[in-house]
């Protein structure tokens, strides 16, 4: 048994079975990774793969007992090499954040540019992705700290503490009749079309379960990934624009008009990261950046290691 069956293994049940796909990740052969299954096979005397032909279907029992085993093992491998690193280059390495638009955007600027200054050999990584997809990046690997509003806390796999707490605001253009009011309605707003975030991006979950509950049936005539873009077509005068209110800049904003409205509830942004998973020493600094009240000992018991 060896790390390369294991990692082959982990592989082909990421990519639904697929030996072609599981190849191309690995950058090897198809065929060798048919035969480092068969060899692992052959030493464990069981059959850890449902087969039709040469088509893998799924997990056997065993197989689906043998899974998390070889997950925790490979986690636990990355581990070491993390708790080694740490000791032998204490301010080298690279860190991956995955997190969304609004996040990279407006909140973590100032964050990064302080990182850098303290770890200037660290590589640092900044991916961009939906709430969904940081959940994966962050299950799979492939990120280290994760940053987001949604999904985060529904993974019993992630750790997550809450990171800050914003609202959503309205945005007009500086000559629209709402622009004058001092106070505005759900009643009113909704009788203006609107834009504003996709599903599953920046709190929209709860514009929509506010309307829901009022019983309104908004006319969103577009939605959008980031804030950017939503302020444009409100400029053009396209709808009304429901934005984080921390990606209002009434400088750069400043043909628009924000309506500063508690319509919408609170929203809290939580910072995660994967259970088991041992951050570098310049990630919990990181986090400690963004926050210095975040629960640095939740994480630290996430990643089985005693706080000190």
């Amino acid at each position: 048994m060896n790390f390369q069956q294991l990692r082959i293994i982990r592989e082909t049940i990421r990519q639904d079975f697929n030996l072609t796909l599981a190849s191309e990740a690995l950058h090897t052969s198809q065929s060798g990774v048919s035969k480092h299954i068969r060899d692992l096979e052959d030493e464990l005397g069981v059959q850890l793969f449902i087969r039709k032909g040469k088509r893998l279907l799924g997990l056997t029992d065993a197989g689906g007992a043998l899974a998390a085993i070889v997950e925790r093992m490979l986690l636990d491998a990355q581990n070491l090499r993390q708790l080694a690193a740490d000791f032998n280059q204490v301010d080298e390495g690279e860190l991956t954040i995955a997190t969304t638009h609004t996040q990279a955007r407006y909140v973590l600027p100032q964050i990064v540019a302080r990182f850098k200054q303290d770890f200037p050999k660290v590589h640092l990584i900044l991916q961009q992705a939906s709430p969904t997809e940081i959940v994966e990046m962050l299950l799979k690997g492939e990120a280290d700290i994760g940053i987001a509003t949604e999904s985060l806390t529904t993974e019993e796999e992630l750790c997550s503490i809450p990171y800050y707490q914003w609202q959503h605001s309205v945005i007009v253009p500086q000559d629209h009749p709402l622009a004058r009011q001092t106070s505005i309605t759900l009643d009113e707003l909704a009788k203006w079309p609107i834009i504003t975030y996709h599903g599953g991006f920046t709190g929209r979950s709860k514009i929509d379960e506010t309307f829901k509950k009022a019983g309104l049936q908004p006319d969103i005539v577009l939605s959008a990934l980031d804030a950017d873009v939503i302020k444009t077509y409100v400029e053009l005068g396209i709808g009304v624009g429901i934005i984080a209110s921390i990606a209002f800049d009434p400088i750069k904003d400043r043909r628009l008009c924000q309506l500063e409205v508690d319509l919408f509830g609170q929203n809290t942004t939580w910072v995660a990261v994967r259970r088991g998973h041992l951050l570098r020493g310049f990630g919990y600094r990181f986090v400690e950046l963004c926050s210095p009240s975040l629960d640095l000992v939740r994480l630290r018991q996430a990643a089985h290691i005693d706080e000190a």
